[in-house]
């Protein structure tokens, strides 16, 4: 990597992001290994009989690599991404080792906790890092991509694994290759992978005034991504039930298909062909998710799924219909799986990425280990068929909880003359030096993605109460449009005090309005982990209307502030506003 200019782009990234799509395709043929030859290992080398005994190993990897998710969410900006990459391939060395010497599958179990470590730490950190490299802009396709190498590599591993284990011992095959991609993989994230840290400060540097540039806590960002924002508590509850099916077709479908005499070459064909289809398919998703927004396709992929497990629960093992509906599951969660880390990086800034990524990978991946239990138990309770039926229903349930709970995507409007008139002349027309530093407009700033909570621009605002009036915005007609806000969001059911307070602030005329800054900023830091995006940004706007419509003249001068107009008066009635406004 050369010591040019740090830009954001996936073209201006090329080198670097290539290089994260290999390792993450070496992180999936890692646990591609086991997908089709490791529950069959445990039945026919370890001789259990209990489908909750053999899917013991599916519970550890995944509970483990869900917590790993976690930490490595917490500890990407306080250590590096690059640190934790190489931390993560160090862990994978073990594994091999383990398998090929356990005397009893206690060892194979422990052997996946190391592999759980790998995967939380490995893959988590080459999903952000690519989201680094490339913003906002095309932040879908990079993930369809990523997403894409990792689940490629796991179907290959499957297919190949099944294969090889048909002609050698299952279980050397899995040493073999695993010891010759961990010492691989660590080799290249070592040697040639960079941090892609001074990539996060220039994307921080682009959002909007008064972001917060400190990353969040753990417990704020855990909060926030399970129950706080709906936007995030969906994506994580369909991340969990996502891999919650995934478990199931790692553990049991392999099982499933054995009671009915398939062959393992059939199995392996059947285990590569889910992820297969889901690896190609999701680099058109991910795409996709940017024109149309995100909620359309996680919703259609949930049901697609559901319906893919109640066709095999009914297919009484035939190979031919489990491979058309590991064609169907693949494709359904192709829609989900790139869609909903786009749909959560576009309603977080750069700083917070890293933690709340890992609080949904770790819900998802819990979604892993849940698999493994539901499955496992409800398997020798009421058989494969019945387990494959209740894990259908729990994944339509997930799908309709998103369409209920998930926010839609805002429709983009076209931009008012004025802002059209600006990327002509670098001016509005009619208000030249005064509007372009009312809206402390970046060119170059990051754009919110389809879906987010934070498409409401302070900018946008300004320039669209200029259109009408034709003239500054006066503070009453400034206020009373704040206020409106929280009048028409608080009958929507949604979190008020942000806009209310900045109404009142404005509505009262008692103190230079600069003064009002600093509690405009301390109103947005005080509401930063409770309210939404939306609620935030109505408070930039009402700290843009002080800075520029209250302090400058119409042609950009300064005025003194005995001719600001109305005055601000520090102490402010937030619930006093909304009411004179709804009259």
């Amino acid at each position: 990597m050369t010591g040019g200019p740090v830009r954001l782009g996936l073209r201006e990234n090329l080198q670097q992001f290539s290089l994260l799509v290999a390792v993450n395709a070496f992180v999936g043929l890692m646990v591609g290994l086991e997908r089709s030859v490791l529950p069959l290992i445990g039945r026919e080398n370890f001789h259990l009989s209990s489908s909750a005994a053999v899917l013991t190993f599916i519970v550890a990897f995944g509970f483990t690599k869900a917590l790993t998710n976690l930490g490595a969410g917490a500890l990407a900006q306080r250590l590096g991404r690059r640190r934790l990459l190489i931390a993560g391939w160090v862990a994978a060395l073990p594994v091999p080792v383990l398998i090929a010497i356990a005397p009893s599958w206690g060892w194979v179990v422990a052997a996946n906790v190391l592999l759980g470590i790998n995967q939380g730490l490995a893959w988590s950190m080459t999903v952000v890092m690519k989201i680094d490299l490339v913003g906002p802009r095309r932040r879908g396709l990079a993930l369809g991509l990523n997403e894409a190498a990792g689940y490629g590599g796991v179907a290959l591993a499957a297919g190949l694994s099944g294969l090889l284990a048909s002609q050698f011992a299952a279980r050397d095959v899995v040493v073999v290759a695993g010891a010759t991609l961990a010492v691989t993989a660590l080799l290249l994230s070592v040697l040639l992978v960079r941090d892609t840290a001074a990539h996060v400060a220039l994307e921080q540097s682009r959002q909007r005034s008064g972001t917060s540039h400190a990353q969040p806590r753990l417990r704020d960002a855990f909060a926030r991504a399970s129950w706080r924002v709906p936007a995030l508590r969906s994506c994580s509850q369909a991340g969990l039930v996502n891999n919650l099916n995934d478990g199931l077709a790692w553990g049991l479908v392999p099982l499933f298909l054995a009671t009915h005499r398939a062959s393992i070459a059939q199995v392996g064909l059947v285990a590569a062909v889910y992820p297969g289809v889901w690896a190609v398919a999701q680099i058109a998703t991910g795409h996709w998710s940017d024109k149309i927004g995100r909620k359309p396709l996680i919703v259609a992929g949930m049901l697609l799924q559901a319906v893919a497990l109640g066709v095999l629960a009914l297919s009484d093992g035939s190979v031919a219909i489990a491979t058309a509906t590991a064609v169907l599951l693949g494709l359904g969660t192709a829609l989900v799986y790139p869609t909903l880390i786009a749909a959560i990086s576009d309603v977080v800034s750069p700083i917070e990425r890293a933690p709340v990524v890992g609080v949904y990978r770790f819900w998802r991946d819990s979604g892993t280990a849940f698999g493994g239990l539901i499955a496992g138990s409800v398997a020798d309770a009421l058989g494969y068929s019945g387990a494959i039926a209740i894990v259908a229903v729990l994944t339509a349930a997930s799908g309709l909880w998103v369409l209920v709970d998930m926010p839609a995507r805002r429709q983009a409007t076209p931009d008012p003359p004025n802002q059209v008139a600006r990327r002509r002349t670098g001016h509005p027309a009619g208000h030249r030096a005064h509007a372009g530093r009312s809206s402390h407009h970046d060119p170059n700033r990051q754009q919110q993605g389809p879906g987010s909570d934070a498409s409401f621009q302070p900018a946008a605002s300004y320039h669209s109460l200029l259109s009408a009036s034709r003239q500054p915005p006066t503070i009453p007609a400034a206020a009373d449009w704040l206020g409106g806000r929280a009048v028409l969001l608080r009958l929507a059911g949604l979190r008020r005090a942000p806009a209310a307070s900045a109404a009142g602030l404005m509505r009262d005329s008692s103190h230079d309005p600069r003064s009002s800054l600093p509690q405009l900023n301390e109103l947005e830091r005080a509401h930063s982990d409770r309210a939404e995006y939306r609620g935030r940004d109505e408070v930039g706007v009402a700290r843009a209307f002080c800075r520029v419509l209250l302090i400058e003249s119409p042609a950009g001068a300064r005025r003194p502030a005995s001719a600001a107009g109305p005055r601000i008066r520090a102490e402010h009635a937030p619930e006093r506003s909304a009411p004179r406004l709804a009259a």
